[in-house]
């Protein structure tokens, strides 16, 4: 059955009708990871929602699967040598959805880093993270340094550390990790909330009253595992098991801003400090330069955290600290997003010093709950709790289950046969077969990018919908995506595809505005939506683009 809106109730029906080995609640990395793992070992396997896969957290971060260079500082050489190696997993699982990015770390007389801490600290990040002969740090002079951004501040400028991160499409890399579950037997769904838990007459934990958030609508899922992965709800799901007891998350708020180049013209990736000790990223991505984050404590709902004045205020002035020729204000940023990082509570810790990682409770009615920890370390996360799942359920002799194969499964688009260096000769191949169907050079390698092996799934579609497109006034790239979001990826709202298949919300505003009403009535005739349906997404469309990509 095809992974598509149109098929939600088929899914739903298959979802109430069977008894499955093990239901994970919350579909954002980590929810999706485990129901990968566990697929694969052989469990029958259920994975749900309450909003879109990656809505929350999954899809706000600062999009880089990156190695936690920073923890070296707090001394977390564990993880940082777990999620190093990790970097490399994902990008060769996943190339088309990450990226190596070469990122330099300015070194300032009085700064945070020195030249001799920066150079063993990246020396030793290069050790723990087993990281490639051709990806290994150097050390830049000053002029070497400004030489790779020549907007940097000169004064005070001693030189440079220089070295790989990964950039990644974090709601891409969500989604690929949910496809591949369902391509190898899952039942996935977004969209349906666990209203309450159902318990067995001994009080464990066997199910879920669910509701189909789309229609209010309620339907039971059964499982003999439940796995809380719900990443800032994580203790709203222990609340309703009673077992909200001993370590709570604490959660801090990550804004982002992003620049237009021709505002932001920056080359080159830099990781930098400011003077209350925080580290921040400047990146550029498709024709923007995108900022951030803060850390601050936060209190409210998680899954619209906003963005205040004083964020803006933060991120702007730490930017032009950094590159001071540039003179930003608040109003040159043309779109931003916020997230929540659902963290374990550590008294007496500042926002920026709680630990990164994760951690397992298993309550008293055999609810298992994952909490903390990075996107990096997603799989090995992912891992650790279906090792969990897999003893319970042997020893409750419901079937034996071999080792993790994650390590080298490719995830949905990303089968390169584990060479990721293909993936350069794959998306030229491919743009040429898309400038064939009418695409332009950019179009077609933008979509053999974001699609990697599935792209030619994609491309196969442009015959069937070229005049739909031209119909509906609607880009011909644009629309293809938009029917392969909804025949393969679930796509339910406009919002999934304007936010989280596409990212079009945060780096391409202005094709958002054009076009997004045309999407939803687009949506509106393969779903059947009624008008008072549309003018309802219509506003929560208007409502998001203002919140998001205002000028401020």
């Amino acid at each position: 059955m095809a992974f598509s809106g149109k098929n939600r109730g088929e899914w739903i029906r298959k979802m109430s009708s069977e008894t499955f080995d093990v239901l994970v609640v919350g579909g954002g990395i980590t929810g999706s990871g485990i129901a990968l793992d566990a697929v694969t070992r052989g469990m029958k396997t259920a994975l749900i929602d309450m909003q879109d896969f990656a809505a929350g957290t999954s899809s706000r971060s600062t999009k880089l699967v990156h190695g936690g260079l920073r923890y070296l500082k707090q001394f977390e050489v564990k993880m940082v040598a777990e999620v190093g190696k990790e970097r490399a997993v994902v990008y060769g699982n996943a190339p088309h959805v990450t990226t190596p990015e070469w990122m330099l770390l300015p070194i300032y007389k009085g700064g945070t880093f020195g030249r001799f801490t920066t150079s063993i600290g990246l020396r030793l990040y290069d050790f723990l993270a087993g990281v490639k002969r051709e990806e290994r740090r150097s050390m830049l002079s000053a002029r070497e340094t400004l030489n790779r951004e020549p907007l940097l501040r000169t004064e005070g400028l001693l030189g440079g550390g220089y070295y790989v991160e990964y950039r990644t499409d974090d709601a891409r890399l969500t989604i690929e990790v949910v496809k591949k579950a369902v391509e190898q037997g899952a039942v996935a769904l977004n969209y349906v909330k666990a209203a309450q838990l159902l318990y067995d007459d001994r009080g464990q934990v066997n199910g879920i009253e669910a509701q189909n958030v789309l229609t209010g609508e309620t339907f039971e899922i059964r499982a003999q595992k439940i796995v809380n992965a719900a990443g800032p709800w994580v203790d709203v799901i222990r609340e309703m098991d009673k077992s909200r007891k001993g370590k709570t998350l604490r959660l801090t708020k990550g804004v982002h801003l992003v620049f237009d180049q021709s505002r932001f013209p920056l080359r080159q990736a830099v990781y930098f400090d400011v003077p209350d000790g925080r580290m921040i990223f400047a990146i550029p991505r498709d024709g923007k330069t995108y900022v951030g984050t803060t850390d601050t404590d936060f209190v409210g709902d998680p899954s619209e955290p906003g963005v205040t004045p004083e964020d803006r205020d933060y991120i702007v002035k730490a930017a032009n600290e950094m590159f001071p020729s540039l003179r930003l204000t608040t109003a040159d940023a043309e779109s931003e997003w916020s997230g929540v990082r659902p963290l374990i509570y550590e008294e007496g810790k500042s926002p920026s010093e709680i630990s990164r990682k994760d951690e397992i409770f298993q309550s008293h009615s055999g609810l298992i709950t994952i909490a903390g920890g990075k996107l990096t370390g997603y799989r090995k996360m992912a891992e650790t709790v279906t090792d969990l799942l897999a003893r319970k359920l042997s020893q409750e002799g419901r079937g034996t289950f071999g080792p993790s194969v994650t390590k080298t499964l490719p995830l949905s688009g990303g089968d390169f046969g584990g060479d990721a260096a293909r993936f350069e000769a794959f998306v030229k191949e491919q743009t040429s077969a898309g400038m064939e169907l009418g695409l332009s050079r950019d179009e077609a390698e933008r979509l053999a990018r974001r699609y990697g092996t599935n792209a030619p799934a994609v491309f196969a579609l442009v015959p069937k919908v070229r005049e739909d497109a031209h119909r509906n006034e609607i880009p011909l790239d644009l629309y293809v995506s938009l029917r392969y979001g909804m025949d393969g990826e679930m796509c339910a709202l406009p919002e999934d595809f304007l936010i989280r298949r596409t990212g079009a919300l945060f780096f391409s505003v202005d094709t958002v505005r054009r076009h997004y009403r045309k999407v939803i009535r687009i949506m509106a005739e393969e779903y059947s939506w009624t008008e008072d349906e549309i003018a309802r997404y219509e506003q929560a469309m208007d409502r998001k683009i203002q919140e998001r990509s205002r000028r401020i």
